[in-house]
């Protein structure tokens, strides 16, 4: 079996066999569901399956899924921000600052998309705003999916005035996560890395040049890669400590995490023609072999469904799109 075709296999079977239901899973699960299908993600719910995304949009009740009302947006009083609160370390709720805003931006939503929260109407707009009065409530200075987030809707040269009174930028927030450790940061820093990844990719797009602060974030970016490749085992698997040194575990659930979170964050920063060098390819086709060795094997959604992202984005980017809800 080729490696397209490979990748089809777990993927659809990913899709149609890991079933979760609203009643039973939390937003923590949910939503890394979402994070690998988009819109197309679907859940059990009054017995029938519907789309997770469109269930919370439309205002359906999940576990996990909190939310209060910001600040007021306008001099009227009529419309306001929406802030996602919080749950660390629950497995239910937002792990970390901004996280659900940016797998719902990575779902292709709209500035405008209304979403409905307790019978009142807000925007992915709303949102964007609120995060941006709200960046220096941000204790543990981590901004991984604040940046993914807003440069999905912002331009990389954006400012404006937090709740501080002082004036924050993208490019602050760049400098910022450049300058975190990636050992001390959550799944080896693999999500520090996919938000400067994914801000210095809009940077590029719209124009921007690979100085200043740019500069160090690409250079964080490629010491990365090297270190991925440094550091891979025999096999074709990342290892199990990341970045920092060579390690490898019999626990297939173990390297089906790392290597699924390396894989995505790969599949973020590298060149069409680096996705195609023999050692991210067998990289991938080991990462497949687990998903088959896997399969009737309850696993944590989080390293599942970044494992499943990860495949699913090298999937379109060296073999273009296709929806996993249907055969082809």
């Amino acid at each position: 079996m080729n490696l397209r075709a490979l990748l089809d296999d777990v993927l659809v079977n990913t899709y149609q066999h890991r079933e979760l239901s609203v009643g039973k899973q939390a937003a923590w699960q949910i939503l890394h569901g979402a994070l690998a299908y988009q819109r197309e993600f679907l859940v059990q719910h009054d017995g029938r399956e519907i789309s997770a995304v469109d269930y919370l949009l439309d205002g359906g009740a999940m576990q996990g899924w909190r939310t209060q009302r910001g600040i007021p947006l306008d001099s009227a009083g009529e419309r306001f921000g929406l802030r996602i609160l919080q749950d660390a370390g629950s497995k239910q709720g937002q792990g970390h600052p901004d996280q659900w805003f940016a797998v719902l931006a990575q779902c292709g939503l709209e500035a405008n998309q209304p979403i409905v929260v307790a019978g009142e109407t807000y925007t992915m707009e709303d949102i964007l705003r609120q995060i941006q009065w709200d960046v220096p409530l941000n204790s543990e200075r981590e901004y991984s999916w604040t940046l993914i987030g807003l440069t999905t809707y912002l331009p990389t040269t954006a400012r404006w005035e937090a709740s501080d009174g002082e004036e924050w930028s993208i490019e602050r927030l760049v400098e910022i996560e450049s300058s975190q450790s990636l050992d001390s940061s959550a799944c080896g820093g693999t999500h520090r890395l996919i938000g400067i990844a994914m801000a210095l990719n809009q940077h590029l797009a719209q124009g921007g040049k690979i100085e200043g602060v740019w500069q160090q974030a690409d250079a964080k970016i490629q010491e990365a890669i090297m270190r991925a490749r440094q550091y891979q085992n025999a096999d074709g698997s990342f290892s199990t400590n990341y970045f920092a040194r060579a390690g490898r575990s019999r626990d297939l659930s173990t390297n089906l995490g790392t290597t699924g979170h390396v894989i995505e964050f790969l599949t973020i920063a590298m060149t069409d023609e680096q996705l195609e060098q023999p050692w991210v390819r067998q990289a991938v086709t080991e990462m497949c072999e687990l998903f088959q060795q896997t399969e009737h094997i309850p696993l944590e959604c989080g390293k599942l469904y970044h494992a499943a992202h990860g495949l699913v984005l090298y999937r379109h980017r060296v073999h273009g799109l296709r929806s996993f809800a249907k055969k082809e």
